[in-house]
């Protein structure tokens, strides 16, 4: 039963050997830019999903083919996407194309900005850090609770009657 003793030269050698991977992962990620130039993003709020792809250009930004004043008549709504550019400085640098299916308004238009930052995130990924302190890159996983029987809704009970 003789036990091996390690010595802090044992022990170093074996520290630098694990750390190599990690240095590899921490490499700056590549661009992920399809043939048209364009980066994309999936993003998702309550039940809407947004189809978004990024391209270097003017600003203009189109969701399911209409204009984004057309389409998030609100101010607050297009507040939304445009907190994205003011969080990485990129105002007016990119062209915005989106098509959004399913939800209301509101859950459209996070699930732009969730896929608008996903997009950026591919297309230039130092912005990372950025889009990540500003949590626009976690879904938000908050849905609508479904309706239980014996319930009138999904928690409110029916009016209690003593007789």
């Amino acid at each position: 039963m003789a036990e091996e003793k390690k010595t802090l030269e044992d022990l170093a050698s074996v520290a630098t050997t694990s750390e190599a991977p990690a240095a590899e992962a921490a490499a700056p990620a590549e661009p992920k830019i399809d043939a048209q130039g364009r980066s994309y993003g999936t993003g998702r709020r309550k039940n809407a999903i947004a189809r978004v792809w990024v391209k270097p250009g003017s600003g203009k930004v189109t969701i399911n083919g209409r204009d984004i004043e057309q389409y998030f008549a609100r101010p607050v709504l297009r507040m939304i996407l445009n907190q994205v550019f003011e969080v990485t400085e990129r105002e007016g640098q990119f062209d915005v194309i989106a098509t959004v299916t399913g939800g209301g308004l509101s859950g459209q238009a996070g699930a732009v900005r969730h896929g608008l930052s996903r997009a950026l995130q591919n297309f230039e990924p130092a912005l990372r850090p950025a889009l990540k302190k500003a949590g626009f890159l976690t879904r938000d996983s908050r849905v609508v609770e479904r309706k239980k029987y014996g319930k009138a809704k999904a928690r409110r009970s029916f009016q209690f009657s003593k007789r």
